[in-house]
Parts: C-alpha cells; structure tokens; sequence
C-alpha cells in the first residue's frame, strides 16, 4: 500500500518524517518530492487563449460609459456642446478606470503574495495495510494538505 501526502515546506514536514523512521519506516521507503513554484506574471491584456479572469476593461468601460453619458447632458449647457464634452467624459472616465483598476490589481497582487504558499513537497510511502492507519494519523497531526491511498495490486 501506499500512502501519498501533500505538505508545505516546513517544520511539520521534518516532524513528520522524523517520527515515521522513530516508528520503524525505513528511509527506503519514503520518496518525498519537492515542487518548484512556477513565474507568476500576470498579464495586463487576455488573449483568446489565456484569460487569468483579470479583467483591465471593465471599469474602464463602465466609467467612460458614465463620463460620455454626463458629457453629453451637461455639453448641452456648457460652451463647445454634448459631443466633445461627451468624448471628454468618455476619455476621461476611461483613463480614470484604467487607474484605478491598475491600482487595485497591483495592490491585490501584493496582498495575493504575501499569503502564497510555499512550495508543496509530495511524500509517498511504501507501507503495509496495517501500518496505513497509524501512518496516516501521523501525516494529518502534522499538517497534510492531502493525503491519497494507493492500494497495491
């Protein structure tokens, strides 16, 4: 049987290992892999093929929408009349979105990477069916993400 455990990489893993070998698991019989964390770059545009469900234009669109809709109704009554007051708005309540949602995106991905896990380390261990319970038990008091069983055969 095998047991497969999904860790962060930190104390607890070590505990872990640590009390697996005190309690008869032989290091031959413990295979951990390390993750590498991939580059996480956000792009500002999506393409048709990659969309991160970030969005840039959708409080740009609502805000030129608004800015072109005031414009317009106060061009009426201001001097160079509802169609260049209405681009103005509309330039205007765009770049203003654009900002602001520039802004929220890089503050999110500040906050988004100070709680980032660390890199997951996997553990497989090779065990027989009556050591998996007690196994398991261990692997849980010390902060698995997940385990899997894997029955042999």
């Amino acid at each position: 049987m095998y047991l497969i455990a999904s860790f962060e990489q930190t104390i607890y893993l070590e505990i872990a290992l640590k009390t697996l070998e005190q309690h008869g698991v032989r290091k031959q019989q413990i295979l951990a892999v390390p993750l590498d964390k991939g580059p996480e770059t956000r792009r500002i545009f999506d393409t048709m093929h990659y969309s991160d469900g970030y969005s840039l234009f959708d409080v740009a669109a609502v805000l030129a929408t608004c800015g072109m809709l005031l414009g317009a109704i106060y061009g009426f009554v201001l001097e160079w009349g509802p169609i260049i007051w209405g681009i103005i708005g509309f330039i205007l309540g765009a770049g203003l979105g654009l900002l602001l949602k520039y802004i929220f995106m890089k503050k999110q991905k500040a906050v988004k990477k100070a709680n980032a896990l660390t890199a997951e380390v996997f553990i497989m261990i090779d065990c027989l069916e009556n050591q998996g319970e007690w196994i398991e038990r261990v692997l849980w008091e010390n902060h698995a993400l997940g385990i899997a069983k894997l029955r042999q055969g």
